[in-house]
């Protein structure tokens, strides 16, 4: 059976590459005061505070009922090492502790002129974080998660600038509901910014076989035009639209599943492709000996219409 890969880890912390892409298309300025609202704990806020002025942690997780076997229902994104094509494999990026000493701007990032090749993204510093070597940011006690309800946050309307919501929008409630409520305590002139799993437009929905034999929970991965319908029908503007496949290691994503013995019939599956059996639409693969598989991800920035 292949094992899970191994998480690369350097001195001092990391980050992993899917999420400094991430943190690079989120854009974060020193002034702004942030909202990121997740299903459990997840490493937007410790990776955003170094940033911004202000982080709010939100997990919305709703409640579980405990199974009959004593299981807990629930079932989390994860995500483990990732390969992005076209990017360095495992590649790992050293996110800054502190904010870097003041520049031109009089802000603690370079000029918003950058060098000769144009504006400098704050994100390629490289002062040391203390990241764990899955790119989630330690216990930070200036950043305290509070519980509340997605789809109806304990906060004033245009309380943040920034609102931020990672692998988490289909699973808080009815996704209109809290597209609506993230907008709310959005402030004008505002960006919400989303990363989801999502399937290209013209492909069916068969890859979510795979996800609701892991999860009957899975609520089915919307196609890209459908996500920005779904975002632009709550009342946003779409600004800005990233998406890009990655590939996955097999084992970490089915350590989450519900019962072992879907996730035992998944590898089958899997293998089954990978000696050329039938298409999953998971494109899986042997790398190292261990068995991948891909995924198509989406980063949406929206501002309040």
């Amino acid at each position: 059976m292949p094992q899970p890969a191994t998480p690369i880890h350097q001195p001092g912390g990391t980050v992993a590459p899917h999420l400094r892409r991430l943190l690079e298309f989120t854009e974060p300025s020193f002034d702004d005061v942030c909202l990121d609202v997740a299903r459990g704990p997840g490493p937007m806020p410790g990776a955003l505070r170094p940033w911004v002025r202000h982080v709010t942690a939100v997990d919305a997780q709703p409640p579980v009922i405990r199974e009959k076997n004593g299981r807990m229902p629930t079932v989390t994104f994860g995500t483990g090492p990732v390969r992005i094509p076209g990017e360095s494999d495992l590649a790992s990026t050293t996110l800054p502790m502190s904010r870097p000493p003041a520049h031109a701007d009089g802000h603690g990032a370079p000029a918003r002129g950058g060098g000769p090749d144009g504006p400098v993204s704050p994100i390629r510093a490289v002062r040391p974080v203390p990241y764990d070597n899955t790119g989630v940011r330690r216990h930070d006690p200036d950043t305290p998660t509070i519980r509340a309800d997605a789809t109806a946050l304990p906060y004033r309307s245009g309380s943040f600038t920034l609102v931020t919501t990672r692998f988490s929008l289909l699973h808080l409630g009815d996704p209109q509901r809290v597209l609506r409520e993230l907008l709310r305590v959005c402030r004008p002139g505002g960006r919400l910014v989303i990363a989801e799993l999502v399937r290209p437009n013209l492909a069916g929905p068969d890859r979510d076989r795979l996800e609701r034999l892991r999860d009957p929970g899975h609520p089915g991965t919307p196609s890209i035009a459908g996500l920005t319908e779904m975002i632009t029908s709550a009342g946003a503007g779409v600004r800005r639209l990233d998406v890009f496949t990655v590939e996955r290691p097999a084992e970490p994503w089915l350590a989450g599943a519900r019962d072992p013995r879907a996730a035992d019939r998944i590898r089958a599956a899997l293998l089954e492709e990978v000696d050329g059996g039938p298409r999953t639409g998971a494109k899986p693969r042997v790398i190292g000996g261990e068995l991948w598989f891909t995924q198509n991800w989406a980063h949406v920035a929206a501002e309040p219409a």
